[in-house]
């Protein structure tokens, strides 16, 4: 009896989850209807819901229209972090890829697959990091 030789691995597109999750935070974030379906969730933190005056509003729209990718704020190249000034505060957002059945408890298995993956993407003030 033979041992079965392993499946090759192939690692990800890197460009195409960049495009999802570029896709992804401009629909969670400013409205903008994707080409394709991605699912997802758009999560703040407490404390960003406790500032003041809209500050919510403009941190989430400032969100989605980041589009400021180096490779030293990028390095895996999948728009998956980034960091905007409101008002003189930092706020970050982070885009975290499970697999969608796993009730966000396994990484996706095929992040570049947007039917088996569902993103989180989490904006918090800088402190919450």
């Amino acid at each position: 009896m033979s041992t079965p030789e392993p499946a090759e691995f192939s690692p990800p597109d890197t460009a195409t989850i960049a495009a999802q999750n570029d896709a992804f935070r401009r629909f969670a974030c400013l409205g903008i209807t994707p080409d394709q379906p991605i699912q997802g969730r758009l999560v703040v933190t407490q404390s960003l819901i406790g500032a003041d005056d809209g500050f919510m509003t403009e941190a989430v729209q400032a969100t989605g229209a980041f589009d400021t990718f180096e490779p030293e704020n990028d390095p895996a190249g999948w728009h998956d972090f980034g960091a905007v000034t409101i008002r003189g505060e930092t706020v970050y957002w982070k885009i975290d890829l499970y697999e969608a059945d796993s009730d966000f408890r396994c990484g996706a298995e095929a992040p570049d697959n947007p039917e088996t993956t569902i993103r989180v993407l989490t904006v918090m003030m800088a402190r919450d990091w």
